[in-house]
């Protein structure tokens, strides 16, 4: 398939044009498929900018599984309205929040919307919502390569460039393949492929093990040409962490998971300037 330069600013409303121009840094984050961590790994380097004393926030626009509420321990909270703006919901650390999951009544309601009631919601979170001045927004995007990828980032403007996470199965290596072609297409920047989940640490005896594979993301990484950024272990208690609304950057800063997520977010800021 040919590259194709879709990804135009000139298309994007005056309205989200103005509010984004308030937003020095755009990170997207994406994968091909669900179940990779996408949204943990969006939650905690939301969280670890924020700790470095960066004005940060969040959008999450994963319309029908929007989890940040519950990442963050947001669960149940309504956005306020001033002056028909939509205020963020304030977050750990200072950060600034909007998701999906702040406008419904109950977290276990479904949303089945179709592409036009997508769109039109998505613009809404661009030009509705009042970020004011912020040096991050990281955009937690819907897993997969359709049409909604697409049309999300060819609203936001002047996005800085594209995190793709995959965990080390080939399923998933497949689709983290498709969303940097994806990408690519639409000429926005690939900041880079994180490996999510590359290795299990015993607890107890300390040996490690690559359940799920080796090797495979690094590869799709080198044969696209874009930066592999490194691997996130799997620990057990980013997961119990995850349930309770505790990022666990913030909980446990000492732990393996962190001090790799910490050389992540370096490898992110010299790329992007923050």
């Amino acid at each position: 398939m040919a590259k194709t330069a879709v990804q135009k600013d000139s298309l994007v409303p005056p309205d989200v044009r103005e509010k984004m121009e308030h937003i020095k840094h755009k990170v997207v984050i994406l994968s091909g498929k669900g179940g990779v961590g996408k949204s943990t790994i969006a939650a905690n380097l939301a969280m670890a900018f924020a700790g470095r004393g960066s004005r940060v926030g969040i959008l999450d626009v994963d319309i029908y599984g929007a989890s940040i509420p519950k990442i963050l321990g947001l669960e149940g909270i309504h956005p306020e309205v001033s002056n028909k703006a939509i205020i963020p919901v304030p977050g750990p650390l200072g950060s600034k929040v909007m998701s999906m999951g702040f406008l419904l009544r109950n977290a276990d309601d479904a949303v089945a919307w179709r592409g036009p009631l997508v769109a039109k919601a998505i613009g809404q979170f661009l030009s509705d919502v009042l970020w004011g001045d912020l040096e991050l927004l990281v955009v937690d995007l819907p897993p997969g390569t359709g049409d909604e990828i697409l049309s999300i980032l060819q609203s936001i403007p002047g996005v800085d460039g594209t995190l793709i996470v995959s965990t080390p199965q080939e399923v998933a290596v497949l689709g983290a393949r498709r969303a940097i072609q994806l990408v690519q297409m639409m000429n926005v920047p690939v900041l880079g492929v994180i490996e999510n989940m590359g290795e299990f640490v015993c607890p107890k005896c300390g040996e490690r093990y690559r359940l799920f594979g080796d090797g495979a993301v690094q590869k799709a990484a080198a044969e696209y040409g874009v930066p592999y950024l490194g691997s996130l272990p799997l620990d057990p208690r980013i997961v119990s962490l995850s349930d309770e609304g505790t990022p666990f950057v913030i909980s446990m800063p000492d732990s393996e998971s962190s001090r790799a997520f910490s050389e992540l977010v370096v490898k992110i800021s010299e790329q992007i300037g923050l």
